[in-house]
């Protein structure tokens, strides 16, 4: 078996990031691949430096501004692949993960879905932390989406090798959800799915982005309908696989865990996220400050306190990503003239 892999890496204002995300698709042990970039209209030298990689056999493809799903959407129409690796530009795989995937596929079907090990770095991909979850397990799909919502965990989207029958039968990146557009559509990967395989060599590496991120919301509106869509959609896949007393208490769970978000900017949201919960026969739970804010909500109100709970971490965040590239500079071998 000698299948090949289309390697997509969709690509917006990532040139501090991109080559090492390409350079990672290169050095893939598995020989049978293709590589297919999208520039979604980058502002800044993201085009011209996937452009050096075309003498490599990577193609290079750009295309105005609409967004990381319509990229996606982009790439899949180019892809030639029996197997699809979706990779985001600000991260980079293993050079066995490929490998170590196709080795899996041995005795399943191509409806089996194929997930891998994740660690979390900044700059220092030798400082990534690989932490082991529920979903790190082989699993049916109903299992997976309720460990997912019931747990609040995630696999990211470099995790996974999808087959094209697998592909076809998901459908397309959906292009209205600029927030959690990976996790939808993984989900509806998982609903064709005969079964999830777990494969813990096959290792990504994700980038914590900082607030840099599509992932952090801070209140904004797009965001936040983005969100609402794609939790009412969790909510219909997993209902649609299982209808039980355990899968509407993870959907109340995965409700409360994310209803803070829409505090204090989207009432209205929140409000109908509480009427699913006690639809579901449970209930949705305003969310609470840490004691840390009390003193903030006492004498400026709720609000106040919620848009400073948002801002220390960010703060916190900024200054770690600040430290883990210092090191990473530091790190790096002294050059010397003349070697």
């Amino acid at each position: 078996m000698n299948p090949l892999v289309s390697i997509l890496i969709p690509a917006y204002n990532s040139q501090e990031w991109i080559a090492e995300t390409i350079d990672s698709a290169l050095k893939q042990t598995w020989a049978n691949k293709e590589i297919i970039i999208v520039d979604d209209g980058s502002k800044d030298q993201t085009l011209e430096i996937a452009k050096r990689y075309e003498p490599q056999g990577v193609r290079v493809v750009s295309q105005p501004n609409q967004g990381a799903a319509v990229a996606r959407n982009t790439a899949f129409a180019l892809a030639k692949g029996d197997y699809i690796q979706w990779l985001d530009a600000d991260d980079v795989l293993d050079p066995h993960k490929i490998e170590y995937q196709i080795q899996a596929l041995e005795g399943v079907s191509k409806r089996t879905l194929l997930s891998g090990a994740w660690g979390l770095y900044i700059y220092r991909q030798s400082k990534a932390r690989f932490t082991p979850s529920l979903l790190w397990e082989d699993l049916t799909p109903a299992d997976w989406l309720t460990r997912k919502m019931a747990h609040n965990l995630h696999m990211q989207t470099d995790n996974w090798l999808v087959s094209r029958e697998l592909t076809e039968a998901a459908g397309p990146w959906d292009a209205r959800l600029f927030r959690d557009n990976d996790g939808e559509y993984f989900c509806r990967v998982i609903l064709a799915a005969d079964k999830i395989k777990f494969v813990p060599g096959a290792k990504s590496y994700y980038r914590n982005a900082g607030f840099k991120s599509i992932s952090y919301i801070a209140g904004s509106n797009k965001k936040l309908e983005s969100l609402f869509i794609s939790m009412k959609l969790h909510i219909q896949y997993l209902r649609s696989l299982e209808d039980s007393e355990r899968t509407r208490a993870a959907c109340v769970t995965y409700i409360n865990n994310w209803l803070h978000e829409f505090y204090p900017y989207r009432l209205d949201i929140a409000g109908q996220l509480k009427d699913v919960a006690t639809q579901l026969g449970g209930k949705g739970e305003d969310p609470r400050l840490s004691w840390k804010y009390n003193w903030l909500v006492q004498l400026f109100g709720w609000g106040v306190g919620r848009k400073a709970q948002l801002m220390l971490p960010k703060l916190k965040g900024s200054l770690i990503i600040a430290w883990d590239k210092t090191m990473m500079q530091l790190e790096k071998p002294a050059s010397h003239p003349g070697t």
